[in-house]
């Protein structure tokens, strides 16, 4: 710990406590951070078999799987949207650890944004101020299903982001269910009445794109700050392996929002192309139309790393709003250029002409183009590589240095 700088408490509140996704990387990578820096770091969301964080108070709330059956499933329509038992258990943990700091992560529909009362009410009886941080992981404060995308579509809409939720329940917009598109709707409905947002002190934003879609939500105006995501991988200065890289590389989850289906279509009529796939999903075995992809499945680790490393380029062609991905940054650092679909907050992480290129998200003829352009011109392949080991983004240590002054209200909102 600095000497003279006080350390803080710090509660992390997350669905899921188990790695699930990019919120849960996020808020584990965070905590380890804050801990070495000498913040006390405790952890609040559903209990689950594979939890691997937690608070002192041992109370968490019960697990909801949306997909399982069971009598309990019945109640889920009466705790997604208020959850009277996420109060009490958070009670719990407020009252033992006393944080300075609540930072919010996805909890919508488990917890539900009841928990917000919790923390004011808990500021209220102590009479002190709990700093209340939010980080927007997703589209949920603004589109009930999260991705501002109609799922029986692939339709890329925004109209509930004025605060009209109607549009969720028309387009069954939550699992193509009508009666969970009906709760969306409602929960959206609920809060933005009750204007419980309002309460949260700064939005963080791993996008300029997210902050654009999130201020059209006025209990939002003057409360969000852009932060890009950070990764500790360090920037790869060798080019001595640039010849070995025979291969395009595709990694993520193989589903239809992130542009499979357009990307396999391209697979098959660049025969003469080899691609590698690194992931699982839904559409896993449709790779196998194409005699030109490799499936490695899932890879973490070491392996993954290598795999990054080899690829000539990745090819990133997601067809909804991406918010910061991982994916494009730490290619980078391994010095592997990117050709990405230009949604989202993706954009924000590529140097057009320098470090990757963007083509129209869902278009099959110019991701084809660009693939075969890219694939023959390897001197263009090495420049951007070469560009890509110049690219630096936050590490860890200086993301958390930005974010210890939003929780100490230090940095201001808005820029």
């Amino acid at each position: 710990m600095i000497a003279g700088v006080t350390a803080l408490k710090i509660l992390m509140v997350n669905k899921f406590l188990y790695p699930n996704g990019g919120s849960e990387t996020y808020i584990f990578q965070l905590g380890k951070q804050l801990v070495k820096m000498g913040h006390k770091v405790e952890y609040f969301g559903m209990e689950h078999k594979e939890r691997i964080v937690g608070n002192r108070a041992g109370s968490y709330t019960s697990n909801m799987d949306f997909h399982a059956g069971g009598v309990r499933k019945l109640l889920y329509p009466f705790q997604i949207i208020y959850s009277v038992e996420a109060r009490k258990k958070l009670r719990a943990v407020l009252e033992d650890f006393e944080p300075e700091v609540v930072h919010l992560n996805n909890f919508n529909f488990q917890l539900t944004p009841s928990i917000i009362y919790e923390v004011k009410s808990f500021d209220k009886k102590r009479k002190r101020k709990t700093q209340l941080v939010y980080t927007a992981h997703d589209y949920q404060w603004v589109c009930p299903n999260h991705m501002m995308k109609i799922p029986s579509t692939g339709e890329l809409c925004r109209r509930c982001a004025g605060g009209d939720y109607s549009h969720c329940s028309r387009n069954k917009c939550i699992h193509n269910s009508g009666v969970k598109s009906m709760l969306g709707r409602l929960e959206g409905a609920l809060y933005k009445r009750l204007g419980v947002y309002r309460n949260v002190d700064t939005v963080i934003c791993p996008s300029h794109f997210m902050e654009q879609a999130l201020c059209v939500n006025p209990a939002l105006e003057g409360k969000t700050v852009v932060l890009h995501n950070f990764t500790d991988k360090m920037p790869e200065n060798s080019g001595a392996e640039e010849s070995g890289k025979n291969y395009v590389l595709y990694m993520g989850r193989y589903d239809k929002e992130k542009g499979i289906e357009t990307l396999l279509e391209v697979c098959r009529e660049l025969s003469q192309i080899p691609f590698v796939f690194a992931g699982k999903g839904a559409l896993e075995e449709k790779l196998k139309e194409a005699p030109n992809i490799d499936n490695r499945g899932f890879l973490s680790g070491a392996a993954l790393e290598e795999l990054v490393k080899g690829a000539r380029f990745l090819v990133f062609p997601s067809e909804w709003y991406e918010n910061c991905p991982f994916t494009v940054m730490e290619a980078q650092m391994y010095g592997t250029p990117t050709l990405a679909s230009n949604l989202g907050g993706t954009p924000e992480l590529i140097r057009v002409g320098e470090t990757g290129e963007l083509f129209e998200a869902g278009n099959a003829q110019e991701l084809k183009r660009k693939i075969k352009e890219l694939w023959e011109d390897e001197a263009r392949c090495r420049e951007y590589a070469q560009n890509c080991r110049q690219v630096r983004f936050d590490t860890a240590q200086s993301y958390c240095r930005k974010l210890l002054e939003i929780y100490r209200g230090e940095r201001r909102s808005g820029v």
